[in-house]
């Protein structure tokens, strides 16, 4: 019997039913929707349990963790994702519209880390950023030393640092539907912009005015927003030696023939300083599925199964060949526990 299944109670398969009526009809075929971050891991996972099972193999998109999350929200029935990725937590904005929606028993499920890189080209030359350099080169506003702001004025790296190279900043990112960017803007642009003595006073007396100034990205042709797919911004950096890219560290690993990481506050982007904690850009990855589906839509609980199964989900799993950061020992116990009993997120 599967260790998923018997927290499945037959008053939950009926409820189910009866909620989506004809899904099991209409569909038999796992969807997952969200983050391109984890999408290459969902897909090795969806591709395997489609191999080794008699389901059909789920289908995939990479949709950018807010817009995955705003068509998992949406209501349940056949129409709508059973799965969603994310490369941050859900907010508790979200599972209030979920809620308001009907779908108010959501498993999450944290799949692992991943850090956030600032790469360019192989072509160039490795650079080394705190944090501060980060938010004074990317920022909307920026002090100008007299305990105000002014609009950016920097153009090349040189005039953010002194000991930074004399070429112009320009950023590829994702855009403000992707998890990676509500992680970077936290992580590393909150990050430096906090290391200002005024502006992190702010946040005890304007919370609203310190997060506007600290979260907001210039919009000047610095920073180019270039969409949900990670392996164009590979792309473009290639042919573009002088910019620099924003995306997971997975990405950094499967291309890193062709592109490198910079050094962000004395820490290279790499497996052991992520997993370590060492490395100041990182976060954690999820996956969200809709409890109400679980039982209607055939295979949830067996794809859940593959996803948290030693060969994938350990330290030498096939996820982890992929670049994925696997959990602590105690933290895979606590998610094993909670997709064994299907226990319901509480924030």
């Amino acid at each position: 019997m599967s260790r998923i299944s018997t927290a499945l109670r037959p008053a939950l398969a009926i409820t189910a039913l009866f909620a989506m009526t004809s899904a099991s009809h209409a569909r038999d075929q796992i969807t997952i929707v969200g983050s391109s971050t984890v999408f290459p891991f969902a897909t090795t996972v969806a591709e395997r349990f489609g191999k080794n099972t008699d389901f059909k193999t789920p289908v995939v998109e990479s949709t950018g963790s807010g817009g995955g999350l705003k068509l998992f929200c949406a209501g349940t029935g056949a129409g709508t994702p059973d799965i969603t990725n994310a490369s941050r937590r859900i907010k508790a904005s979200e599972v209030e519209l979920c809620a308001k929606n009907g779908v108010d028993e959501i498993i999450e499920v944290k799949v692992g880390y991943d850090g956030i890189v600032l790469a360019n080209s192989r072509k160039a030359d490795v650079i080394s950023l705190t944090r501060k350099d980060i938010f004074l080169a990317l920022a909307k506003n920026v002090p100008d030393g007299e305990g105000k702001t002014k609009p950016n004025p920097y153009t090349t790296w040189k005039e953010v640092n002194p000991e930074l190279p004399d070429v112009k900043i320009e950023v590829l990112g994702p855009p403000p539907t992707s998890g990676t960017r509500d992680a970077f803007v936290e992580l590393a642009m909150e990050g430096g912009c906090k290391k200002i003595g005024w502006i992190k006073a702010l946040k005890k007396s304007d919370k609203s005015a310190y997060k506007t100034l600290c979260h907001t990205i210039r919009e000047d042709g610095a920073f180019v927003e270039a969409g949900e797919n990670d392996n164009l911004i590979v792309q473009k950096l290639e042919v573009n030696p002088a910019a620099f890219g924003i995306f997971g560290y997975s990405f950094l690993d499967q291309n890193s023939d062709k592109v490198q990481g910079s050094v962000i506050e004395g820490s290279e982007p790499t497996f052991e300083l992520i997993a370590d904690g060492d490395y100041p850009v990182s976060r954690s990855l999820y996956l969200y599925v809709k409890k109400a589906h679980i039982g209607v839509i055939p295979g949830i609980e067996g794809f859940l199964e593959e996803l948290t199964s030693e060969d994938a989900y350990g330290e030498d799993g096939y996820l982890a060949d992929k670049g994925l950061i696997p959990l602590t020992e105690e933290e895979s116990e606590e998610v094993l526990d909670a997709v064994a009993n299907l226990t319901p997120l509480e924030l």
